[in-house]
């Protein structure tokens, strides 16, 4: 097992969640405990304990993103009118690595980073290298053409693991999707419960 992949799964084991809903995750084999040489005694989790426990789930899931960014990306929502946990969810599937993710392109978040970084994406036909780069609504996001053979894409088309949710649309024979707008919470297909309104407590104490 590679040391990224196994950084991976003890991101699945410190959190408790198999975050990606891979079918490889330790959860899914049993080992529950966080890593370490023996894990670690779980005891109930204070309210503070709770809320940054969902803000570490959060930013897991979307490849683990540093906390200058997160926060960033926070402090957005909370600036632009309406519900603020609504707003970060919205932000946070605007960038292009989740986007990538999320059309099946790749088969990580992790993947999804560095697949753009290496330049292998382009956003209305230009090539766009920045992870974190906001894609708006009606935006068409396409794989260069010399990336579409590419063993990790075809992987990822292939993988019967995830669905392409309905803000989305997308054409794999192409390689292209169209980001159609921003979603709500409830339509994010996360594997597993996501609490941003315990994410705006842990910022707004």
């Amino acid at each position: 097992m590679t040391k990224r992949l196994e950084s991976k799964y003890k991101i699945n084991r410190r959190l408790g969640a198999n975050l990606w809903g891979r079918a490889k995750s330790p959860l899914n084999r049993g080992k529950e405990n966080p890593p370490g040489q023996h894990g670690q005694r779980r005891k109930k989790p204070s309210d503070f304990g709770t809320q940054l426990m969902a803000k570490q789930k959060l930013k897991g899931y979307y490849g683990n993103i540093s906390e200058k960014q997160f926060r960033r990306l926070y402090d957005e929502a909370a600036r632009r009118r309406g519900d603020t946990s609504e707003n970060l969810i919205g932000l946070l599937e605007r960038r292009l690595d989740a986007v990538v993710y999320r059309l099946k392109f790749v088969p990580t978040p992790f993947a999804a980073r560095q697949f753009v970084n290496h330049g292998h994406i382009q956003v209305n036909g230009k090539r766009v290298n920045i992870s974190s780069y906001q894609v708006k609504d009606g935006d068409v996001i396409s794989v260069k053409p010399k990336s579409k053979d590419l063993a990790l894409v075809i992987e990822a088309v292939q993988s019967g693991e995830r669905d392409i949710p309905d803000y989305l649309e997308v054409d794999h024979k192409d390689m292209k999707g169209k980001f159609v707008r921003a979603p709500k919470l409830a339509d994010v297909p996360y594997p597993v419960q996501m609490e941003p309104n315990l994410v705006v407590e842990f910022y707004s104490r």
